[in-house]
């Protein structure tokens, strides 16, 4: 309500006397269809809220990309065992083939697929022979962890030996799922959690280094998923589609404390190279500025969290001028029909363009996923209207350099 209509309102409250008897006489037809719609308002399930905005602002069309891309953050496979959050296995389920891809990445520009979550063993070989092998530079695969074997003596000398057969298998970095530090324990499912400092991952690391693979870490995530999923909780949504991403109570570490521990991993390993995935820490950019700036060894992708970039407009411009070189682009993307269920992550044509626009329009308040709610939060986001000189960076030349190859041609 505005001042306008108190002071409407109160006008007619010092003229209501022997009106109001006379209303209360006489019944007004247009009461009870007032009444029934405050009370199906009132009554709304939150789920059929999808209000339209009325803001009439300009919308970019934005077909494609203003230089090939680069997707640095896909899943096109995943593990087909895995207890408690836990991959156990090295069998692999497979989301898509190359030819399921390929008439999407044509159209949108996108030059080369990374799959991060590659598996390992005989599963990382099935995941290279079915999408590197098959469209040779347009798919690369990462290796993953074998938790699977976590209950061994001689685990961390078994795993870093293990970084070494990925790398002359065809893997060209090593994912780290947020199963570390949320997930995985000492018994593998139960038992304290491990955490992501654990020295025992310290030969890992150092053999990635040794093999120059780059580590893609995902560390934590929103901080709203370690809160109390109530009504003062902005992800309420997301949270209550998957209540198994809330990390609130229990035994879990802090948001804080998971990456005050990742970075003290990437303190110990000067020369192993890091990824930080979604932006690292998407909600605070001071601190992820902080942690590039401490760490000439990381870099970020955006994958996932446009929608946390978008609504923070001026400080995302800002951190994208200051960290060109560091931002890589990632979507998250997983095909559907698996990759339906997280429609800001679902691989199709209307991604792109989302992810597009926001990289090179000036646009403002649009919808960050294609979906009719906003899966992530009820908001909308606005665009950078990055300079050519940036986006021909984030699209493709800096991620080319973390896989080693060669930058477009000037």
């Amino acid at each position: 309500m505005c001042t306008c209509d108190y002071l409407l309102r109160s006008t007619c409250a010092e003229h209501a006397g022997a009106a109001v008897v006379h209303a209360a006489a006489t019944p007004d037809a247009g009461a009870a269809p007032a009444r029934a719609a405050a009370a199906t308002a009132a009554s709304l399930p939150l789920a059929q809220f999808r209000p339209r905005s009325m803001l009439h602002t300009a919308r970019t069309e934005i077909r494609g990309p203003r230089y090939p891309v680069i997707d640095l953050h896909t899943h096109l496979s995943w593990s087909a065992q895995v207890r408690s959050g836990v991959a156990t296995g090295e069998s692999r389920r497979f989301f898509a083939a190359p030819q399921d891809l390929l008439p999407v990445m044509d159209a949108m520009q996108v030059r080369l697929m990374v799959n991060l979550t590659g598996g390992s063993g005989h599963g990382l070989a099935d995941t290279l022979q079915r999408f590197d092998r098959a469209a040779p530079g347009r798919f690369l695969s990462l290796a993953e962890p074998s938790y699977g074997e976590w209950l061994r003596a001689d685990y961390p000398r078994y795993q870093a030996d293990a970084i070494g057969q990925a790398k002359a298998a065809g893997a060209v970095g090593l994912k780290i799922l947020k199963t570390l530090g949320l997930y995985l324990r000492e018994g593998i499912d139960a038992g304290a959690l491990v955490r992501v400092d654990d020295p025992r991952f310290d030969p890992m690391w150092e053999a990635c280094a040794a093999h120059d693979l780059p580590v893609f870490i995902h560390t934590s995530d929103p901080e709203a998923f370690f809160e109390p999923v109530d009504g003062e909780n902005e992800r309420y949504d997301e949270l209550g589609a998957h209540p198994d991403w809330s990390f609130h109570g229990r035994d879990f570490p802090s948001n804080a404390e998971l990456l005050a521990a990742r970075d003290r991993v990437i303190a110990r390993h000067p020369k192993t190279r890091f990824v930080l995935l979604h932006v690292s820490n998407a909600e605070k950019l001071d601190a992820v500025a902080a942690t590039l700036q401490r760490f000439p060894n990381t870099c970020v992708d955006i994958a996932a969290r446009i929608g946390e970039l978008g609504r923070q407009p001026r400080a995302a411009r800002r951190f994208f001028d200051r960290h060109q070189d560091r931002i890589c682009f990632g979507t998250d993307a997983i095909p559907p029909p698996a990759g339906e269920e997280t429609p800001q992550q679902v691989f199709c044509r209307a991604l792109y363009e989302i992810y597009y626009r926001f990289l090179e329009t000036e646009d403002e308040y649009f919808d960050y996923a294609p979906a009719p709610v906003p899966p992530q939060g009820r908001w909308r986001i606005y665009g950078l209207g990055l300079p050519d000189a940036v986006l021909r960076k984030v699209y493709h030349d800096n991620a080319a350099r973390v896989l080693g190859l060669a930058p477009l041609p000037t």
